[in-house]
C-alpha cells in the first residue's frame, strides 16, 4: 500500500523511495528508468507484462509530464489489461483503491 507520496519521495508499506518504482504484486522494483525518459514504451513496463496484472496504474509525474505512447495502450488491451493513468499523486490514490480488489501493478515517475 501507498502510503504518502510527495514531489520526488513515495513511501510504500513503510519504506522511502526516492526515485521512480513499479509496484507489482510480487514487490516494488526500484530505480525503475524509462528508455525515452518522459514516454513510456512497452519495453518499459515489461514485469508488469510478465505479472499478467489486470490493471496497470501509470503516475506520469506530479504534473502529468510523461506521455505513454500509443503502441503502449494497444498493447495492453490486446493482453486485456486495463490502463489507468493520471498524475502521480491521483495515480497513488487509484491504485490503493484498485489493488485491494484485483490483481494490480504501478508504473510512478515521481518527478516532473
Amino acid at each position: 500500500m501507498i502510503t504518502s507520496y510527495t514531489f520526488g519521495r513515495i513511501e510504500v508499506d513503510g519504506r522511502v523511495y526516492t526515485s521512480d518504482i513499479i509496484l507489482l504484486p510480487s514487490g516494488v522494483m526500484e530505480g525503475w528508468w524509462r528508455k525515452e525518459g518522459h514516454a513510456l514504451c512497452l519495453d518499459d513496463i515489461k514485469p508488469v507484462i510478465d505479472a499478467k496484472v489486470e490493471v496497470l496504474v501509470v503516475g506520469r509525474g506530479e504534473s502529468g509530464m510523461m506521455r505513454i505512447r500509443p503502441e503502449v495502450e494497444k498493447a495492453l488491451s490486446g493482453l486485456g489489461i486495463e490502463l489507468i493513468s493520471g498524475k502521480t499523486a491521483e495515480a497513488c490514490k487509484t491504485f490503493n483503491d484498485v489493488s485491494a480488489n484485483r490483481k494490480a501493478a504501478a508504473a510512478l515517475h515521481l518527478t516532473c
